[in-house]
Formats: structure tokens, C-alpha cells, sequence
């Protein structure tokens, strides 16, 4: 574990937190230190720590790559921050964007002409990890003169199948 500023700070208002608990308890100051010092990081570990990752959004950020895009779709959303920023697919024409990403999964309905636009390809990345999260996220990529031009992301509700 790596000991940052934010870790401290939160350790010291538990601890202190938890000293007030335990002062109620027994009036004497070196058992209610002693059972703080005792429970304070269980009461972290056990308890702080996981509600802070169930109600965060928060997810670890990878370099893309083509292989785990391919090989887990499940860590798309992982990916795709790098991919985007880095702009590494801007310029790659349909074919490199077919090898590097694999097939697309499904093309935007363009209104207009009332059929699939085949220079815009939509990717699934996933449901973010987190107990309030009701939406995935998906990623369209825009192709001009079969260059792609623009990777931008967006988030769609989630759908559940249900029997009438």
C-alpha cells in the first residue's frame, strides 16, 4: 500500500472518529487510545475502504492496446481514455481500424437517409465499475473519405431484457 496525503488525512479523522466512539464507552484515555489505535484501520479496510470503491466510479487507466481490445472486451473502458486522448487512430483508414479494433459492433442510424451510416462505427465499452452506474459506455468512430477523423465517446442507458 502506498502511504499518500489523502490516506493520512483519512486514517487521522477515522482514528479521531472512532476515539470519540470508544471515550463513550470507557473514560480511561490509555484503553480508549489503545482499542482506537486497535480498530481504526480495521474500521478502513473493512468498512471506509469498500464503500469509497462501491460508490466511486473510479477505474484503472491502461494504455491501449489492440490485443486486450480484442481479447477482453470487458476492459474496453480501460483502454479507451488513452485511445482517445492519444488520438492514435486519427488518419488510419477502415482497414487498420478493422485490424487494430477487430470488426464493428453495430453502425449509427443516420435519419436522413433512413439506413446504417457505414463511416460511423460504434464499439461497446462496457459498464464501468460502481453500485450507481445505469449507463454504459460506448465509443463512435467517424470516418471522412475512409480516414477516421473523429473517436469520441458517449454513454447509453442499460437495457434489460424482461419477460411479459
Amino acid at each position: 500500500m502506498i502511504i499518500t496525503a489523502p490516506l493520512v488525512i483519512i486514517m487521522c479523522i477515522l482514528f479521531v472518529l472512532v476515539f470519540l466512539f470508544v471515550k463513550t464507552i470507557d473514560r480511561r484515555k490509555w484503553l480508549t487510545f489503545l482499542v482506537s489505535l486497535i480498530i481504526t484501520p480495521l474500521m478502513y479496510f473493512y468498512a471506509l475502504y469498500p464503500m469509497i470503491n462501491i460508490f466511486s466510479n473510479y477505474h484503472h487507466q491502461k494504455y491501449f492496446s489492440s490485443e486486450l481490445w480484442i481479447e477482453k472486451p470487458a476492459l474496453r473502458y480501460e483502454l479507451s481514455d488513452n485511445m482517445i486522448t492519444s488520438e492514435i487512430l486519427i488518419g488510419k483508414t477502415k482497414n487498420d481500424t478493422k485490424s487494430l479494433l477487430g470488426t464493428y459492433e453495430w453502425l449509427t442510424w443516420n435519419e436522413a437517409t433512413k439506413a446504417h451510416d457505414t463511416n460511423k462505427w460504434n464499439y461497446s465499452l462496457g459498464i464501468e465499475p460502481g453500485a450507481l452506474n445505469m449507463q454504459k459506455e460506448c465509443v463512435e468512430i467517424i470516418f471522412k473519405k475512409d480516414k477516421i477523423v473523429e473517436v469520441k465517446s458517449y454513454k447509453e442507458d442499460l437495457k434489460f431484457d424482461t419477460k411479459d
